[in-house]
């Protein structure tokens, strides 16, 4: 454990010294390919990144396809990357490989070099591809109350492969001078927060120690989403009682004001968060040790003319008090009111990029990967196997159509009472 957090303050003193990562943000239109093992084939992660580009929209017009591969390594992904991912033609991409790169044992010089040399490799095809946005992404920890049994000696080591191979990817993206998600540091600083709160049976890196569930998938698309380059800015909406006058940022337009009822429409969604927060399926219950809404979810409320005394907010179905003088420095409506009136919105979009995303694994594994074998044995059957590939595509793009499609603006009442 000591071991892993010196790594990480050298790392941060480098930073701190003047060492310096490509800084990038998504563009209008960027098609995104989100790449990495079994843990991205899961659906997890990749879903909660796609709902935010789609509907947080931290750039217009976004797309996304996933390339998870059940135990995938980094060199494993760039022997077979120019026939699979590199045809769909992504502007951008993000790589998450590292958990089977180690080999779920003390990690050794060759381990390094061979990560270190495929890392390598992956950018510089990318890059040669026309890649041009482009996040290597670190692996993330395995559970220490999972893991190997419930073995924690065992979990604690591995630990320690993933921290030196979180570190290789840092320096990797450093040299080719592109953007750097850590994945590794925010989950193992949620797991041990999150087990001091719920207890030894929340696991954070899934039952098996490996495998997320939606609790460590937010974290995970959390650090990707950071290394996207997303701000968080969904929105602002600011209302001033005393003159009965309201306005609000791009993605959102006031319709009406009367006696402090505020009527809004938005085409920007907030992310939104479900379940019961004590259970590992719910994405809400890590949101404490994550700043998952202070750095990429500010749906903000500034109410102007309110006094210093109390005032209630109702958005929704909820009713919250706060202080006056906060509501003019302004409040997170995401963060105050987890169930709002975008839940259902944002689980129905969710919903098709779920059903996206499930065709978008065996295409990939088995249609278009099925073609270099062929090509060696029968290449009178390559044509016909080159044209399931293109119209698995296009069956693919138009699922992303679709998705932005059920983007639908949203009417929402901001209901603000100054109690007397």
């Amino acid at each position: 454990m000591k071991h892993i957090r010196i790594v990480s303050v050298l790392f941060l003193l480098v930073v701190a010294a003047g060492v310096e990562f490509a800084a990038g943000k998504l563009e209008k239109g960027d098609y995104v390919a989100v790449i990495g093992d079994s843990i991205t084939e899961q659906r997890k992660y990749s879903v909660y990144i796609e709902d935010y580009l789609v509907m947080c929209q931290p750039a217009a017009e976004l797309k996304q396809t996933q390339f998870g591969w059940s135990g995938e390594t980094s060199w494993g992904f760039e022997r077979r990357m120019q026939n699979d991912t590199l045809r769909f033609k992504p502007t951008a991409a993000t790589t998450c490989f590292g958990m089977n790169d180690g080999g779920y044992s003390p990690m050794n010089e060759a381990k390094s070099q061979h990560y270190r040399e495929a890392q390598t490799k992956i950018v510089e095809q990318m890059k040669q591809a026309g890649v041009r946005f482009i996040v290597v992404g670190s692996p993330g920890c395995v559970d220490v109350q999972t893991f190997h049994n419930h073995n924690r000696e065992q979990a604690e080591m591995y630990n320690k492969t993933l921290a030196a191979l979180r570190d290789i990817a840092r320096e990797v993206a450093q040299t080719e001078e592109v953007a750097f998600a850590d994945v590794f540091e925010p989950m193992h600083d949620v797991m041990e927060k999150a087990e001091e709160k719920y207890g030894k049976d929340y696991h954070v890196a899934g039952p098996d120690g490996v495998h997320p569930d939606n609790n460590g998938h937010l974290v995970m698309a959390y650090a990707f989403l950071k290394g996207l380059g997303c701000k968080g800015e969904i929105g602002t909406i600011t209302v001033d009682l005393s003159s009965n006058m309201a306005q609000a940022t791009e993605g959102h337009k006031v319709l009406s004001i009367q006696n402090g009822e505020v009527e809004v429409e938005s085409s920007r969604y907030p992310f939104c968060f479900y379940g019961n927060p004590s259970k590992t399926d719910s994405t809400r219950g890590v949101l404490e040790f994550l700043p998952f809404n202070q750095d990429l979810n500010r749906l903000m409320l500034v109410v102007k003319g309110g006094g210093s005394g109390k005032v209630n907010v109702t958005w929704g179905d909820s009713t919250r008090q706060f202080e006056g003088s906060r509501l003019e420095e302004g409040i997170n409506l995401a963060a105050e009111f987890p169930t709002n009136p975008f839940s259902r919105p944002f689980q129905r979009v969710e919903d098709e990029i779920r059903r996206k995303q499930e065709l978008e694994t065996p295409l990939v594994k088995q249609t278009i990967n099925e073609i270099p074998g062929v090509d060696r044995w029968a290449p009178a059957a390559k044509d016909p196997l080159e044209r399931a590939a293109a119209e698995g595509i296009q069956a693919d793009k138009d699922l992303q159509q679709a998705v932005t499609v059920s983007v639908i603006p949203v009417k929402h009442t901001i209901k603000i009472d100054v109690v007397k």
